[in-house]
């Protein structure tokens, strides 16, 4: 396994663990949404940065899932439509985990909704992590934290 693999699978395993937690949390009507939304952002964000890895192309620290996406695309990896998505969970990562959630109706998370798409991100760069080349090629930009 070449080091682009193991970054990426590293990234998958940290992000399954985010997973996991939002797996537990789905039920539980005590459960705080934004609690919820920052650990559908960080499995988001890490499956994101996977994506990057496989495509080699280094990533930079940051918790802007539009940005990941951005790039994602500007590396000529076409996403499915429906990831776009996934840009509602960036206020997650900082906002809305030290400030409260605002009250309006736009502004909630459906919990169902983003699970389900943090399962599909997860298999489709599980589905990429099998059929892509290995090369001996990587760059140390590319071993940014997480």
């Amino acid at each position: 396994m070449t080091k682009w693999h193991e970054h990426a699978t590293l990234l998958l395993r940290k992000a399954a663990q985010d997973q996991y937690v939002l797996e537990k949390m789905l039920d539980d009507p005590l459960a705080p949404v934004e609690i919820f939304g920052f650990h559908a952002q960080q499995a988001a964000e890490k499956l994101l940065k996977a994506v990057l890895v496989l495509a080699r192309r280094p990533y930079p620290r940051t918790h802007r899932l539009t940005e990941l996406i951005d790039l994602i695309r500007q590396s000529g990896i076409t996403l499915p439509e429906r990831f776009e998505e996934l840009r509602i969970l960036s206020p997650f990562a900082v906002e809305f985990r030290y400030d409260i959630l605002p009250e309006e109706p736009e502004s909630r998370l459906d919990k169902p909704s983003a699970l389900g798409i943090v399962r599909e991100l997860s298999a489709f760069v599980e589905s990429m992590l099998t059929n892509v080349q290995d090369h001996d090629e990587y760059p140390e930009s590319a071993n940014d934290e997480a």
